[in-house]
């Protein structure tokens, strides 16, 4: 199991992010190479964080992008279901009417404790964590 790619480079951009001051912004350029994110896969995710009002865009001059509200109320969690939904290890974890052996499937308790593990360590990890200098 992996996070997408997609993921994977939103949560980059974001820590780039965290490390600016508060009302600092960055230009996506600026983003994309020193995260090593291809520009046009870039512009889709901040597209995407945007929608999910985890950041704010602005263009013009003095544009760029800056994150919506402090890191320390952006969790990991959000950031990863902005893109690419809901975690599921599987999708009994979800809706166990799915599952043709919800009644006696052995396994089932264990993909729900570590999807629910998973999601709350998500949850409970900020991006002011990872606010400890500047790029």
């Amino acid at each position: 199991m992996q996070i997408t790619r997609q993921a994977d480079y939103a949560l980059r951009a974001m820590v780039y992010l965290a490390r600016l001051d508060p009302n600092e912004s960055a230009a996506t350029k600026k983003i994309a190479e020193v995260q090593r994110i291809p520009p046009s896969f870039l512009a889709k995710i901040i597209s995407q964080l945007s929608i999910a009002k985890l950041i704010n865009t602005s263009r013009g001059a003095h544009g760029g992008v800056k994150l919506a509200r402090p890191s320390a109320e952006i969790s990991l969690l959000q950031v990863i279901e902005a893109i690419d939904g809901p975690i599921e290890l599987n999708e009994c974890t979800i809706d166990p009417g799915k599952c043709d052996n919800a009644e006696n499937c052995p396994l089932h308790d264990i993909w729900q404790e570590t999807q629910d593990q998973l999601v709350a360590k998500l949850r409970d990890t900020r991006f002011d964590k990872y606010a400890v200098k500047k790029n």
